[in-house]
């Protein structure tokens, strides 16, 4: 398929701004791939789509403060840095992206906070923003964690048109987070709050838990008209044997596999065995999925609503069959479903 077939129409009002004031409390979008049937449903009602023995997958990524403003040395331009993954822990090598790139050259020095307490070096050209930087550091590496925790702020998306606030550390983030590395959050996961798991829990669902650390990658925009010819960049996943003990005790018990968002079935469908398995393994995945595509683990996928033409959509189209897909997100404009990170929520089943 061609990427201009995934464009549409979105009102810039209907890009959510802000979360709901509890994580359950967005509206759900359910849909039938069997029947065609759409609903109009709140985030809540998830429960009464899964029975006992159902299985969630999740992705327990965290997102750390990965934007901070500096300035270069001698000239005092202003400098946002945002750091992508960590290159070398002992040499506090970080792989990041600058903006102005046009001012940041290698040799440079960029200095953080307002006593300068925090000084890197940049050491090399990676693509035309990207940079390799070195952090000037000899003290703990906890006292240098604790000093990116400062410095550093909540990396919401650029079309959240506000400064991060409190409220977002916590809620730009899954109640479940647990191995810190993304950079961008697995927001499919935010509807959840400890009450609703638990309440699932109860219920006999099943959690499962991944890691992707999402990347800027997942959003960059794709810039070729034949899907097949887009790379996308490779992110950090993990699958472990508890994982997969779960989901294929599931599916051999014939029981539903519902993936928590993109980039668990992202993780998951880069790592099965030809029975259609989970199976255990650690690495770096560029997987993009786009129409036509069998999925291999997953019965059901609870994800956002996506900005047009994003490898997400894209996705999702491939999951739920695309013209039913354009149909849904022509019933999401009309019905004014808010869009993105702290948007609603859609079951695709």
């Amino acid at each position: 398929m061609k990427l201009s077939q995934f464009r549409f129409d979105l009102p810039l009002n209907l890009i959510a701004q802000n979360p709901t004031k509890r994580r359950e409390d967005s509206r759900l979008m359910v849909i039938h791939r069997k029947t065609g049937q759409i609903e109009n449903r709140e985030f809540s009602d998830i429960m009464e789509y899964f029975d006992d023995k159902d299985v969630f997958v999740v992705n327990n990524t965290k997102v750390f403060p990965a934007r901070m403003y500096g300035r270069k040395e001698k000239t005092g331009a202003k400098i946002e840095v945002f750091l992508l993954r960590e290159l070398n822990k002992a040499n506090k090598l970080w792989d990041v992206i600058v903006d102005p790139a046009r001012k940041i050259r290698v040799g440079n020095k960029l200095y953080f906070g307002e006593n300068d307490e925090l000084v890197a070096e940049v050491i090399d050209n990676t693509t035309s923003r990207g940079r390799t930087i070195r952090f000037l550091w000899d003290d703990t590496d906890d006292a240098f964690k604790e000093m990116l925790e400062v410095m550093g702020e909540t990396p919401l998306p650029k079309y959240i048109k506000r400064k991060p606030e409190q409220e977002d550390k916590e809620r730009y983030q899954t109640v479940y987070a647990k191995y810190e590395g993304a950079v961008a959050a697995p927001t499919a996961g935010m509807h959840f709050s400890k009450e609703l798991i638990k309440r699932l829990e109860i219920q006999g669902i099943r959690f499962a838990e991944v890691t992707l650390h999402t990347g800027l990658g997942t959003f960059r925009p794709i810039e070729v008209e034949d899907l097949s010819k887009h790379k996308m960049d490779a992110e950090y996943y993990k699958i472990d044997e508890t994982a997969c003990s779960i989901v294929n005790k599931a599916r051999e018990g014939n029981r539903r596999i519902c993936s928590i968002g993109t980039t668990t079935m992202r993780a998951m469908e880069t790592s099965y065995t030809a029975e259609k398995l989970l199976k255990p393994s650690e690495g770096w995945t560029n997987h993009f999925i786009h129409p036509p595509y069998n999925f291999n683990i997953a019965d059901a996928l609870v994800t956002n609503f996506h900005l047009p033409k994003t490898s997400l959509f894209i996705m999702a189209c491939a999951f739920a069959g695309y013209d039913l897909m354009i149909e849904a997100y022509q019933k999401a404009i009309k019905d004014k479903y808010r869009f993105f990170s702290y948007g609603d929520a859609m079951l695709i089943i």
